[in-house]
């Protein structure tokens, strides 16, 4: 699993050819509008990113980026449409860390196969957080476990879906800190949010920057983060490891993948335009703005990247028991 904090940002650096230089190279363009698929629903993480992504490569890639939410089963549904849809480089995917890495090891039966799909360009970096509803009694991330270990199974914790980085994180926490939760999926982060201010769910496990205006406002308390290191946003709440579970680091990341046939000439002026608007301080500054951190890496370093995971999240979901069909 990464890092996150100061070494976040030195993915930006990696090289790919020049914009200019892919143009001359590969002299491919989307002829028709460009539909990037979010396999969630809107508000959350993975959707601002996208919607932050798509603005940005409309005007560079002289087409417009049209967001298409299509959310259910953990991601898979959407993560299907593209892995099935035509390589003509006109449909991308959103990814996630659980529609690229976790869910292949959750699910019994995937409507996909990951092969399906080749990645494009990492895009940015999360910590997930450990949430509660003012009403629950505990200010802190110890007096939570302790609350959680006197009342076993009667906390419902939610997260945007199965597979989601929040998901396992949840049942990697359960493990690790020896409590008993029941797990409440949502089909997006925008669903989770009002059930936790409203005290219809107790705790939520999920990407944290959808969740800060309202940390801010005191309508929900934020107990942990699960990254190594404290989050930029909220550099006085503490680790998961601070708060005494050593080695416990879950962070979710998003990028694009496409199609597996797709032209490798598409391939390369995607990543390349995401490259040259990832190296924008204001497409910078506004990922950092949603409390995530920019990482950029193309097409060879994403999948190698993928693959690193994949070996973490298969020994997650072992440990945790975790399964669905």
């Amino acid at each position: 699993m990464i890092t996150v904090g100061r070494r976040a940002m030195m993915g930006a650096a990696l090289a790919l050819p020049a914009l200019s230089q892919a143009r001359a190279q590969g002299a491919w363009a989307p002829s028709r509008p460009v539909r990037l698929v979010v396999p969630f629903q809107g508000g959350g993480a993975t959707d601002l990113t996208a919607r932050l992504l798509a603005e940005r490569l409309s005007p560079v890639l002289g087409q417009p980026v049209v967001v298409d939410n299509r959310p259910g089963a953990g991601g898979n549904l959407g993560a299907d449409l593209v892995a099935k849809s035509d390589p003509d480089g006109h449909t991308l995917l959103m990814c996630t860390i659980g529609t690229a890495s976790i869910n292949q090891f959750l699910y019994s039966r995937m409507p996909y196969r990951p092969e399906e799909l080749a990645a494009v360009a990492l895009v940015n970096l999360v910590a997930n957080g450990i949430l509660v509803n003012p009403n629950v009694p505990a200010r802190s991330f110890q007096e939570f476990v302790a609350h959680a270990r006197a009342n076993p199974g009667r906390l419902n914790y939610g997260t945007p879906g199965n597979g989601t980085s929040g998901h396992m994180s949840g049942e990697y926490l359960k493990v690790r800190a020896g409590i008993d939760l029941t797990h409440v999926p949502y089909r997006g982060t925008g669903g989770v949010i009002p059930d936790l201010i409203s005290g219809t769910l107790q705790v939520a496990v999920d990407n944290l920057p959808a969740y800060i205006p309202h940390v801010r406002e005191g309508r929900v308390r934020l107990l942990a983060v699960t990254s190594r290191d404290r989050w930029f946003t909220d550099p006085e709440v503490p680790t998961v490891i601070e708060s005494g579970i050593a080695g416990f680091e879950a962070v979710a990341w998003f990028g694009v993948q496409a199609p597996a046939r797709m032209p490798a000439a598409a391939q390369e002026r995607y990543a390349a335009a995401i490259q040259e608007i990832m190296r924008d301080p204001a497409m910078i500054a506004r990922l950092r703005e949603i409390g995530s951190e920019p990482r950029f890496l193309g097409p060879a370093a994403f999948e190698a990247f993928i693959r690193a995971e994949n070996e973490k999240w298969r020994e997650v979901v072992r440990v945790s028991g975790a399964k669905l069909d």
